[in-house]
């Protein structure tokens, strides 16, 4: 007895004629999703609590400085709020003995830190780039007063500086009874003192900019140089610094900005007093001092955000600027 075995052939799979749409896949509706309901409460959080203390701390702060700064307020009860227009601002430019002497103060800080830790900083930079032995530990070395506190820079050079057992007192001799140099109590010293120190902190921050700047140079403008016959000096001067544009700009901004904000080494020292006056020192004393005049410390608040946002907008622009080129 035969039995007939007939072999199905598999039927070919149609194919779309010409111009017809391709069918579309099924997209079957159990998928999981990305991200479940717990990530994105997670996410939330993560990035939700950042932003309300961000607003709360730093754009509620200034809005309520910059509204402050038109009234006089004791900061005792909101009751005592009074509004004066802008007679904290005509008595801040007129009548404050020590509101011209912090701005010039301010000032000299710039231009101490712009003339001697800039260019040290750029020099240590261009000696640290030639891959010298233990360049690490060098790089650590300068770097690490940027690092440290300046709470912490005030108590180590208040040491150095201390007219008895000080450190440089005690080198050049005038520790002795008669012949003592108080660097932080004289008005003619005191600032000069602050500043070597700030500069002593300052030099290593320029030093890791520039550095980085250094780095990010095309090794082919060094070997074209050379190839034309440049010197060390040479090269440097016309191919490399041309080079560092942005890195000074960004140089510039930062050291103004370290310039305006200049409080913490300063009231370690003397709390801005007998010739160290500062912009952040007067606004500190009238906030939250004795006297308590909130509306007038926030004027000068004010007056200071104004000069930091003279220099910042300017460099967010031409930064964008050159964003949108690229």
């Amino acid at each position: 007895m035969s039995t007939d075995t007939t072999t199905k052939t598999p039927e070919p799979a149609a194919v779309p004629a010409p111009g017809a749409a391709p069918e579309k896949k099924r997209v079957s509706r159990g998928h999981r999703r990305l991200l479940t309901r717990r990530d994105r409460f997670t996410l939330a959080l993560m990035a939700g609590v950042p932003t309300v203390l961000h607003v709360i701390l730093v754009w509620f702060t200034a809005l309520a400085s910059i509204l402050l700064a038109f009234t006089t307020w004791d900061g005792i009860g909101f009751d005592s709020i009074k509004w004066v227009g802008l007679d904290n601002f005509r008595q801040l430019f007129t009548d404050n003995p020590q509101f011209w002497p912090a701005v010039q103060h301010n000032v000299i800080w710039f231009v101490v830190l712009i003339l001697i830790p800039t260019p040290f900083g750029l020099f240590l930079a261009v000696q640290l780039d030639k891959r010298i032995r233990f360049s690490r530990v060098y790089q650590t070395a300068y770097f690490l007063p940027v690092v440290i506190s300046m709470a912490c820079i005030g108590f180590v050079w208040q040491l150095v500086y201390n007219p008895d057992t000080g450190l440089i007192n005690s080198i050049i001799g005038a520790n002795k009874p008669g012949h003592y140099i108080d660097w932080i109590g004289d008005p003619d010293l005191n600032l000069w003192a602050v500043l070597i120190a700030a500069s002593w902190r300052h030099t290593g921050y320029m030093m890791i900019l520039y550095l980085a700047g250094l780095k990010s140079v095309d090794p082919s403008l060094r070997e074209a140089s050379a190839l034309d016959g440049a010197n060390e000096w040479q090269t440097f001067k016309n191919v490399i610094f041309p080079t560092l544009r942005p890195t000074n700009t960004v140089v510039l901004v930062v050291t103004i900005i370290e310039a305006l904000r200049a409080f913490d080494l300063v009231f370690v020292f003397n709390k801005g007093a007998q010739g160290t006056e500062l912009l952040s020192i007067l606004v500190t004393n009238n906030i939250i001092g004795e006297s308590s005049r909130i509306g007038y410390g926030s004027a000068i608040a004010v007056v200071l955000l104004v000069i930091s946002l003279a220099v910042i907008i300017p460099y967010l622009i031409a930064t964008f600027r050159k964003e949108r080129r690229a």
